[in-house]
C-alpha cells in the first residue's frame, strides 16, 4: 500500500500539516507564534486548529516547549510535500513555467489532484530527487532525504560555494535570484562579508554582485574550498 494516500480531510488541515512539518524541520519544537506568522492566521484560529490537530492525532504537545507532528501527522505532511513538490516540477519541466511562479499554482493543485495522478508524473519525469528550487522531493513511500545545507549567510570571504536550495517562499526573491544566476548548481565565490550587517559580495560566472543579508539567508549552498588560509568572519 502506497504509504502517502492522503485520508479525506480539509485543505486547511493539510496546510496545517505541511508548514508544521516545514518548521520542524529547522527546529525541534513548532509554536503557535511561528504557525501564525507562516500561514498568516490570527493566533486564537492557530491555538483552535492546533488542538483541533491533537485530538486527530496529528500532533502531539508539551507544554512550555511546543508541539510536534505524530508519526501520523508527518506521513500526511510527506504526502503534501510529495504532491507540492512533483506539481513544481510538472510546471517547470512539461508546462514551460518560471521557477518564480510554480509555488501558488502548486499551492492550488495540490489539494485537488489524486494520488494516481501525482505517481503518473514522478514516472514521466523519471523519479526526480529534487523539486525546481533543490528542496528534495519525498519518495512515494514517505522517504525524505534531509541534507543540511549551510546558507550563504553563515559562509566566509574567500570560500567557493555551490548553490543547493534556494528558498521558494516569494516569488519576487526568486526572479531576482535567476537574475543574479542565482540558481541550484550555480558555482560562487564568496568574495566579501562587509561588517556591521553590510552586503556579501559574491562573484557569479565572472561577475561580482552585492547581496543583502536577507538574500544569503534564503540561499542553501554546499561548501567546495576555502581559496583563504584566514577567511574572514561571516556576518553576525
Amino acid at each position: 500500500m502506497n504509504a502517502l494516500v492522503r485520508e479525506p480531510r480539509s485543505q486547511s488541515i493539510e496546510d496545517y500539516l505541511k508548514v508544521t512539518y516545514q518548521i520542524q524541520e529547522q527546529s525541534q519544537w513548532v509554536t503557535t507564534s511561528a504557525l501564525a506568522e507562516r500561514l498568516g492566521h490570527a493566533p486564537s484560529s492557530i491555538t483552535n486548529m492546533v488542538q483541533k490537530l491533537q485530538k486527530l492525532g496529528y500532533l502531539d504537545y508539551t507544554p512550555y516547549y511546543g508541539f510536534r507532528l505524530t508519526d501520523k501527522g508527518k506521513r500526511l505532511a510527506l504526502g503534501m510535500l510529495r504532491h507540492h513538490r512533483l506539481l513544481e516540477l510538472f510546471l517547470v519541466k512539461v508546462l514551460g513555467y518560471t521557477w518564480d511562479r510554480v509555488h501558488e499554482e502548486a499551492e492550488r493543485l495540490e489539494h485537488v489532484v489524486s494520488g494516481e495522478f501525482v505517481e503518473r508524473i514522478d514516472r514521466l519525469l523519471g523519479h526526480p530527487r529534487l523539486d525546481p528550487h533543490g528542496d528534495p522531493i519525498p519518495t512515494e513511500e514517505g522517504r525524505l532525504q534531509e541534507t543540511t545545507h549551510p546558507r550563504l549567510l553563515e559562509c566566509f570571504a574567500g570560500e567557493s560555494v555551490m548553490v543547493r536550495r534556494v528558498s521558494d517562499a516569494s516569488g519576487e526573491f526568486l526572479r531576482y535570484a535567476a537574475e543574479l544566476g542565482l540558481v541550484p548548481d550555480a558555482r560562487i565565490e564568496v568574495v566579501e562579508c562587509a561588517p556591521f550587517e553590510g552586503p556579501i559580495r559574491i562573484r557569479v560566472q565572472g561577475k561580482d554582485h552585492y547581496i543583502g543579508r536577507d538574500a544569503a539567508r534564503r540561499i542553501f549552498v554546499e561548501r567546495k574550498n576555502a581559496k583563504s588560509s584566514k577567511p574572514k568572519r561571516p556576518l553576525p
